[in-house]
């Protein structure tokens, strides 16, 4: 048996990275981040970082190594799969920063974690540990142990799980899986200059259908572009279901750029879409959860990973207030546990609006999209200036 830290962070990826380096940040804490691949990376695709989620990398130190290598769209459009009709946009500009502080950006997976990763290096009390399948925690006075898949054990003043939608320390708060919500997605880039010249290039594009859409940006300084398709399968009851034959048939009919832009997806790798349930309790004793293995969320409205970065500013601010674990864990909770569950609600609610099928639902909701204007900020709010009102508390507070 190992003492390797004072604090253990199970998972390393975005959430956390973040974490660890948020409470180095504030608390100047040895902490040992745990990662089952071989090497610390990241998989997929494109990410989509609004402005809550620029709030902790800045306040992290890594909001110009960011910008450096993401992309700032101009706006953010909602167009007809079919006619190809913009139903709605959101502009981005100056007007859109200046109202929530910081900038609306997309970039590749790839990129944010490396940054995050790098920064993590920068400190010797931030180790890591690859090759490391946790199974379980154990806690016995005031000390938590974690064993690996070969029955290893390593222990730790606390212990965060941060081991995404599978998350085995979520089992100590719930006996709950992951749902399947029957939706898939295939998404991968594409050098820019095998783009095709009419694109909006400026832009973030969600294209809506019944039951599916389509997402595309430029990432890595403009020299990728990303697309994510996604659709609901009829046949998820079989092992392959969600397979590429089953794409191509339901966007049949759709507009020609749609088209065009499905024949450069990777049909190798599909992703189905899985979410849980919200949960009422992260925490005990010095364990607690963050990110996917607190509150997995589907990603129609990109907060996923934001979600995390949210935990991670909370955790960290968290453990410098308070005088022990326990305590610091319990009042994150009881920050974050409301929020998240909100907009994993918010996901699943936003996902039936740009999926719907009913003619009548269609129509209504386009009704109202047309109404929108595109700096109508205050219906995005709720999700992008969580730090206003989070900044105006605390100095009220104080």
């Amino acid at each position: 048996m190992e003492n390797v830290s004072d604090i253990i962070v199970v998972g390393g990826g975005i959430g956390g990275l973040a974490t660890a380096l948020s409470i180095y940040k504030n608390t100047g804490k040895s902490i040992s981040v745990f990662e089952q691949a071989p090497e610390f990376g990241e998989v997929g695709a494109g990410i989509q970082l609004a402005p809550n989620a620029l709030e902790v990398l800045d306040y992290l130190g890594v909001k110009e190594d960011i910008l450096k290598v993401a992309v700032q769209p101009k706006r953010l459009v909602l167009k007809d799969v079919y006619t190809a009709k913009e139903v709605a946009t959101l502009d981005l500009g100056e007007d859109f920063q200046k109202e929530f502080g910081q900038p609306y950006v997309v970039l590749h997976r790839s990129d944010l974690h490396r940054v995050l990763f790098e920064a993590c290096q920068k400190f010797e009390n931030i180790k890591f540990f690859n090759n490391q399948v946790i199974q379980s925690t154990e806690q016995n006075d005031g000390t938590v142990t974690i064993t690996n898949q070969n029955g290893e054990k390593f222990t730790a003043e606390a212990v965060i799980g941060a081991d995404g939608l599978k998350s085995k320390i979520r089992k100590n708060f719930a006996d709950d899986e992951p749902i399947n919500s029957t939706y898939v997605a295939y998404r991968g880039t594409i050098p820019i200059e095998e783009v095709s010249e009419d694109l909006d290039l400026d832009d973030v594009i969600m294209w809506i259908g019944p039951n599916l859409h389509m997402v595309q940006y430029p990432v890595r300084r403009g020299e990728l572009y990303n697309q994510v398709v996604v659709f609901k399968s009829y046949d998820a009851t079989k092992e392959d279901w969600g397979n590429p034959d089953e794409m191509a048939k339901r966007f049949e009919g759709a507009h020609p750029k749609v088209q065009n832009a499905l024949s450069y997806i990777n049909r190798q790798f599909r992703w189905p879409m899985f979410d849980r349930l919200p949960i009422d309790n992260w925490t005990e004793g010095n364990v607690t959860l963050m990110g996917d293995a607190a509150h997995p969320m589907l990603q129609y409205l990109a907060q996923g990973a934001v979600q995390a970065l949210e935990d991670s500013y909370i955790l960290g601010e968290q453990l410098k207030a308070n005088d022990s674990y326990e305590e610091a864990f319990k009042k994150y909770q009881e920050i974050r546990i409301p929020r998240s569950a909100m907009v994993q609600t918010s996901a699943r609610n936003w996902g039936e609006i740009i999926h719907a099928e009913d003619k009548v639902l269609m129509l209504l909701r386009d009704t109202i999209f047309e109404k929108h204007q595109p700096k109508d900020f205050h219906r995005v709010d709720f999700l992008y200036g969580i730090f206003n009102k989070y900044k105006a508390e605390k100095l009220i507070q104080t």
